[in-house]
């Protein structure tokens, strides 16, 4: 069922989406006559290495740094690229991945493989299913450019800040996945960019009717600052970026 909701979902999305990112593509290449896509390699269902496919907007080559997080701030994001990043435009080219089934709509996102090389045991369980272009983090943490921005790190400070309970939202997915959660996170990330506020309120709400803890209640709704935590499974193991920040 969740494969058959994925390939109408991906195709309804490519119908509608299709012209505006056909002429955003244009817009990248216009910039600096390069390919507008970026194929950026991933870590999907089970430790598979995969081809996300992105419109690209950082410079050519930008993955040469080695920096895996970007803030709002980067000096490799192109004009046309921070319109990309604000709109989430990046992100509906996913809907290829989806039809190839690479992915899903609905999943915890795809990380490089140096980001999931440094998984606990705990989180290694989010490669249990196809990661998703869309899910309860990408709604509350769709400002992770801006939290970053200041960031001398931007990888350690992810690694502390934002990856724990990117991971915690993940694996709460994992176990109370289904079509109707989908189509309710789907709605809540359409509705982001228009009202954050009344994004987080309905994945607040969402949470508490499946029985999240008050922790994981309070970071989703965003209320309070973010601290320095280490992510599931942390206290058996802990990674060298979250052991290095804390200490």
């Amino acid at each position: 069922m969740k494969r058959l909701f994925d390939l109408i979902g991906a195709t309804m999305g490519l119908i509608f989406l299709g012209p505006f990112l056909l002429f955003a593509a244009f817009l990248v290449w216009c910039q600096d006559k390069h390919s507008p896509l970026y194929l950026a390699p991933r870590v999907g269902k089970g430790g598979r290495l995969f081809t996300m496919i992105k419109l690209r907007s950082m410079v050519v080559n930008a993955d040469i740094t080695g920096v895996d997080s970007t803030s709002a701030r980067d000096p490799r994001i192109t004009p046309i690229g921070k319109f990309i990043r604000r709109y989430k435009l990046d992100e509906f080219t996913q809907l290829l991945n989806v039809m190839k089934g690479d992915m899903s709509l609905v999943g915890p996102r795809p990380n490089v493989k140096r980001e999931t090389d440094l998984y606990t045991p705990v989180e290694k369980r989010l490669l249990a299913i196809k990661p998703g272009i869309t899910d309860f983090a990408s709604i509350v943490f769709s400002d992770e450019n801006e939290i970053l921005a200041d960031s001398k790190d931007p990888d350690i400070d992810y690694n502390q800040l934002i990856r724990p309970w990117k991971s915690r939202l993940g694996l709460f997915y994992i176990e109370h996945q289904s079509i109707w959660l989908d189509v309710q996170l789907i709605l809540l990330t359409i509705i982001t960019p228009i009202s954050r506020p009344y994004a987080l309120a309905g994945i607040k709400r969402l949470l508490k009717l499946l029985g999240a803890d008050q922790e994981l209640l309070r970071v989703a709704s965003r209320e309070s600052p973010l601290v320095p935590t280490c992510p599931p499974g942390g206290d058996e193991i802990v990674t060298t970026r979250c052991k290095h920040k804390i200490d």
